[in-house]
């Protein structure tokens, strides 16, 4: 971020003493404002007087005059900076520059960076390459080190292998915040080589461990927070939140589970007061959703709309937030603090009227005032590996006539099943009712040759869908009805470098090229949005959805091995919970 002045310098300090005591002018002076005080909860009217990138003094309306530049606030409410606790850019599809031009006027003023996804592809190179895209934007990104890569080792092959020397040699860069959601739950729990010395990094490092505890309770739960972790965002329901709190966990409250927020707001509303260690993120927002709703922003006006107090949600939003950041400097309006400020013109609509970030005016009536400056992405270009397919290839192989074949079922808490089916002519035939999927190493570390498996509870497929953006690997992974259509759609990716595609009936019904990485576009966000959202249409006519499980979302997820239960990879089928893979789902020739 650029900055205007370092926080810590004697100068900028006494500038900020003497403009508080009436000693001197101030940089900018927001007048008329209401403050919601995120320590006590009040609305008060007050000005503020900024000096650099320091608030020097909140003080009653109209006591000062004395201002190099005055904003009149009327009408307005002042809060701290939103603060997204965890997110991933390159989920929204676009460059960080152009996920800064759409949530800083929205009154985000610092998110909590995973780049796993440009880690996953590039190694410690695509980290590099994170850290200077947001060097110089508007926004305050705190960028954390993937802890993951790949999520499930010995499970999937990604581009890159980060063991504890990656994690070390990311640690000790001074950009780098901590270490990011911990994924290989197993690995932490059995302490296992791999993942005791990445978490011993951490550690002694002193920065944030943060975690992703998906289904962990009890016994499991526990030895997940006695190996260092303090955080998960990973929440399946109120009770999990509750026992989570009580374990010790900074929760991560989650915007992109909307189904789950009305019960999670329900059962805080139940105790009586917010818990401080309740904070909020958005994770994973997709570019429609960006471009129309916003990022954290629009978690916190859901969550109020839902009926939590709207000082709570500001407060997760940002005093909590910086506690658990240990940023003191973020997350309040007060003297001494960094002057990081939103103005709404209203608390339920939170539609933002201006921005400050380090103490200047960055972002008025929805816009930022100067673009964000963006890096090269050359870098990212030309990262998918792979030939183009034909249909026999997404074929299973089988001997006999009739063989016991392995199922992934349910589209997100899987389990295994199993089918018996016919062979013809060499190739299996699709159990009855089931869903192909497969996943194509893209890398370039292995054979780039589909490794098919059968989903079922996914209902009826009239079509396929091939998509690059596949949690965490990032693999070519394809779903279908028929393995023509998967065909089509997966060579459209291929030759694009990376991307999404919907076909049906020997014809694609739509397309987004995501060139950079297999995961982004250096297009703008309205562009890419507008393509996506033809996606999202598309498929509503290749596949009935069925909330809250089987949904479009569902098919970025449906690779992510580090998660209970069996998962398709670029290996096989793999469960974490038994270190296994099986290569092919064919378990036993029956005749």
């Amino acid at each position: 971020m650029i900055s205007r002045g370092n926080f810590g310098d004697r100068r900028l300090r006494d500038r900020a003493v003497a403009a508080a005591r009436g000693e001197g002018a101030f940089d900018l002076l927001i007048k008329g404002a209401t403050l919601l005080d995120a320590v006590t909860g009040e609305l008060r009217p007050a000005d503020i007087g900024v000096t650099g990138a320091l608030i020097a003094s909140v003080h009653a309306p109209d006591a000062r005059h004395d201002a190099a530049e005055v904003f009149k606030a009327d009408g307005l409410f002042a809060t701290p900076g939103l603060i997204d606790m965890h997110m991933h850019v390159e989920s929204s599809m676009v460059t960080p520059a152009e996920y800064a031009q759409a949530v800083v006027p929205r009154g985000v003023t610092t998110v909590v960076w995973d780049p796993h996804e440009f880690a996953n592809v590039h190694g410690l190179e695509g980290v590099r390459w994170a850290i200077e895209a947001v060097r110089e934007l508007p926004l305050r990104v705190l960028v954390l080190a993937p802890s993951c890569v790949p999520a499930a080792p010995g499970l999937e092959l990604s581009g890159a292998d980060f063991g504890e020397a990656e994690l070390a040699q990311m640690l000790a860069m001074p950009e780098i915040s901590g270490i990011a959601e911990v994924m290989n739950m197993q690995g932490v729990i059995d302490r296992d080589n791999r993942m005791t010395g990445i978490m011993q990094a951490g550690l002694e490092s002193g920065k944030l461990i943060c975690g992703h505890a998906r289904g962990l309770s009890g016994e499991a739960l526990n030895a997940f927070a006695a190996a260092g972790i303090g955080s998960d965002h990973e929440l399946t329901c109120a009770d999990d939140l509750m026992e989570k709190l009580r374990a010790g966990f900074t929760i991560e409250l989650r915007g992109s589970h909307d189904h789950l927020l009305p019960e999670m707001v329900e059962r805080l509303n139940a105790l009586g007061h917010l818990p401080s260690t309740l904070t909020l993120c958005t994770d994973d927002v997709f570019p429609d959703d960006l471009h129309r709703r916003g990022g954290l922003d629009d978690v916190v006006r859901r969550l109020v709309r839902y009926g939590m107090p709207v000082e709570w949600a500001v407060r997760a939003a940002t005093l909590h937030a910086s506690h658990r950041l240990k940023r003191h400097d973020l997350g309040l309006i007060a003297p001494g603090r960094r002057a990081d400020i939103a103005l709404f013109a209203d608390l339920r609509d939170l539609k933002a009227e201006a921005v400050v970030t380090d103490g200047a005016i960055v972002a008025r009536e929805g816009r930022l005032l100067a673009a964000a400056p963006r890096l090269d992405v050359a870098p990212l270009e030309r990262s998918v590996k792979a030939d183009r397919v034909a249909a026999d290839d997404f074929r299973v192989s089988g001997q006999g006539r009739k063989v016991r074949v392995a199922t992934i079922d349910r589209p997100r808490f899987t389990s295994w099943g199993e089918a018996v089916t016919s062979v013809i002519n060499g190739f299996v035939v699709p159990p009855e009712g089931s869903t192909l999927i497969s996943v194509i190493h893209r890398h370039g570390k292995a054979p780039a040759t589909p490794r098919t498996g059968y989903l079922r509870e996914w209902g009826k497929w009239r079509g396929a869908f091939c998509t690059t953006v596949s949690h965490d690997s990032h693999n070519v992974t394809v779903f279908g009805g028929n393995e023509e259509d998967m065909a089509l759609a997966a060579n459209f990716v291929i030759e694009a470098g990376g991307g999404m595609a919907v076909a049906s009936e020997g014809k694609l019904l739509a397309s987004l090229a995501l060139p950079l990485s297999g995961l982004v576009s250096d297009a703008p966000l309205a562009e890419i949005a507008e393509r996506f959202e033809a996606i999202r249409d598309a498929m509503e006519k290749v596949v009935d959805w069925q909330p809250p499980y089987l949904v479009f979302k569902a098919c970025f997820g449906a690779t992510l091995a580090c998660n209970a239960g069996p998962h398709q990879t670029d290996l096989g089928i793999a469960d974490t919970t038994r270190a296994s893979v099986l290569g092919t789902p064919v378990l036993e020739v029956l005749e």
